[in-house]
């Protein structure tokens, strides 16, 4: 009997993970697990969810625009996923309980290429990424965190709850974390749709986009292009995953065949 797990989203058909986790099933020799893509709209996310242990699913991913309802709809937390208010990995457990936890905080910090402490950062967006990647930041003793937001009452909500400020244009900073989904789609217009200039991504500055498509996005491109170093959403994917296919299986996830399987879906499609 196959034990499944997947990543739920809407939309998801972009997903590299199942890529990803199948290769490190298969490399930890876990050859009755499947990884599936789940494609779920926000009317049918929580029964659907609640629904799928029975049909043999032992966890599952979340991403856009489910993690603050995947908290809210466990049953239990980790205390990051309780002070982030969201979740990106729910576990079913043996109880019947549903687990939630957040990966986002590590992943975004091990795929960080400078030590955040110190450090001004900008992060744009309001969601459960981007919730995850405030606290991450915050954390980790960044000296000050801005938060823009489309909608700016949800960006004063979440720096209610988690710190920072909220800023209505971007103001000088060393890092960028673009958390919209801004970017996900080949025909997003990135600097008519953020609050941000090309000419302020110059040398000396940190882009990472929580986004991740095949060839990047173009708010990355234009970022390279100005000199700035830049992390990728496929980096921050692999470090996320990795933590939970470990809290899944309770084995060692191999990066390597993690990494390799992105790259080559990424240069396939």
């Amino acid at each position: 009997m196959l034990t499944y797990l997947g990543v739920a989203g809407w939309p998801v058909a972009h997903s590299r993970s199942p890529a990803m986790h199948n290769a490190a099933l298969a490399a930890a020799g876990l050859n009755g697990w499947r990884y599936l893509k789940l494609p779920l709209p926000p009317e049918r996310f929580a029964e659907t969810v609640r629904a799928l242990p029975a049909a043999g699913f032992r966890g599952i991913n979340v991403t856009i625009p489910h993690k603050e309802e995947a908290l809210a709809l466990a049953d239990e937390a980790t205390a990051t996923a309780a002070a982030v208010g969201a979740a990106n990995t729910l576990t079913f457990l043996d109880s019947g309980a549903i687990h939630a936890d957040n990966t986002d905080v590590a992943g975004l910090l091990e795929a960080l290429p400078l030590d955040p402490a110190g450090t001004t950062a900008l992060v744009l967006g309001a969601g459960g990424a981007a919730r995850a990647a405030v606290h991450a930041l915050r954390g980790a003793g960044a000296a000050d965190v801005m938060v823009w937001n489309r909608t700016r009452e949800r960006a004063e909500r979440l720096v209610a709850e988690l710190g920072g400020r909220v800023v209505d244009a971007p103001e000088s900073s060393s890092l960028v974390v673009n958390c919209t989904s801004v970017g996900l789609r080949e025909t997003d217009l990135t600097f008519k749709s953020l609050p941000i200039q090309a000419d302020t991504l110059g040398v000396g500055s940190y882009v990472a986009d929580m986004v991740y498509r095949p060839g990047g996005t173009h708010l990355l491109d234009e970022a390279k292009r100005r000199g700035a170093t830049v992390v990728t959403g496929l980096e921050i994917l692999v470090a996320q995953g990795a933590a939970s296919f470990e809290r899944w299986t309770g084995m060692t996830a191999s990066r390597e065949a993690m990494r390799a399987a992105v790259d080559d879906n990424a240069q396939s499609t």
